[in-house]
């Protein structure tokens, strides 16, 4: 089944469908900048983001597809993106959506050919707002197959790119399977002590060690597979590094819809109104049994 046919099917609203399928169209375009690139072999050029951090030239490249193609559809209001540093308000929109993209996370795997995919919420209103309010959530992968996983609040579904470039039904209501897979950010030697005693105890209990530094990928893993990511608080950076805008909130709302629960290690990050479009928080995500086990060991003294 086609992905438009399988949004009229679910009953999905009709300017939420049309955003959605556009946002699938937008995803054929980022596909195609990664051959022009290459091509033209700038893929792995690098410059500084907004938060002096490495951005790959294929970071730039699709957050330009993304937001050109939004001004000129007007299918939202607003538009936040890791890569700029404010949000965009569209001029007379035809619908009130707000909608937070990570472009192209995991793009340092690039050079190395790893799999890297698109990030996005969508909001009713403006996008400063918890993430259990997010009316849809999908990301993409750019992997040995395209894959677009998405939640309207109606189960997880995953669908799969054609020949034709079209999105198509691969599997539907995903919920995440009780796994032993953890996939731990930040080095050993800087992590705190509650969470290094969470390790442990995971490490003890046999869970496998799965970790290819891009998010997206790595959160689709533990999707299919179980298991914990976590990209903890640790020394010098106590609040997180990634984003609670741009990859908790999506991502959360999307494994939170499989059964799973995302946590900053004392709380449901769902429940977080973030302040400022750069919010950092700790990330623990993943399966339940998981996710109760972290904050307990964060209540203990």
């Amino acid at each position: 089944m086609l992905l438009k046919d399988f949004l009229i099917a679910k009953g999905t609203e009709k300017k939420l469908a049309e955003l959605i399928l556009f946002l699938g169209e937008q995803a054929r375009e980022v596909k195609k900048g990664f051959l022009a690139t290459v091509k033209t072999g700038n893929a792995g050029e690098k410059t500084r983001n907004i938060y002096g951090e490495e951005q790959m030239a294929l970071d730039k490249y699709s957050d330009g597809v993304f937001i050109s193609g939004l001004k000129k559809a007007r299918l939202v209001r607003f538009i936040a993106t890791e890569e700029q540093d404010r949000i965009i308000e569209i001029n007379n929109p035809k619908n009130n959506f707000g909608i937070v993209i990570d472009p192209l996370d995991g793009s340092s795997l690039i050079d190395v050919n790893l799999c890297v995919g698109t990030i996005i919420g969508i909001y009713p209103g403006h996008v400063l707002d918890a993430g259990r309010n997010m009316i849809a959530a999908l990301y993409i992968l750019y992997g040995p197959l395209t894959t677009l996983t998405l939640t309207t609040g109606k189960g997880v579904h995953e669908f799969v790119m054609d020949g034709n470039g079209e999105f198509v039904l691969r599997q539907e209501n995903i919920k995440i399977p009780e796994g032993k897979i953890y996939a731990p950010g930040a080095l050993r030697k800087d992590y705190l002590p509650a969470h290094a005693r969470w390790i442990e105890s995971l490490e003890a209990a046999g869970y496998k060690l799965r970790f290819s530094g891009s998010f997206v990928a790595d959160v689709h893993q533990i999707l299919h597979k179980g298991g914990v990511f976590t990209y903890p608080g640790f020394k010098g950076k106590e609040k997180g590094k990634l984003r609670l805008l741009f990859e908790a909130n999506p991502m959360g709302k999307i494994i939170h819809e499989a059964g799973g629960m995302i946590s900053n290690g004392k709380a449901d990050i769902l429940g977080i109104t973030p302040q400022a479009i750069n919010d950092r928080t700790p990330i623990y995500i993943g399966g339940k049994k998981e996710i109760t086990q972290i904050e307990t060991f964060m209540c203990e003294p």
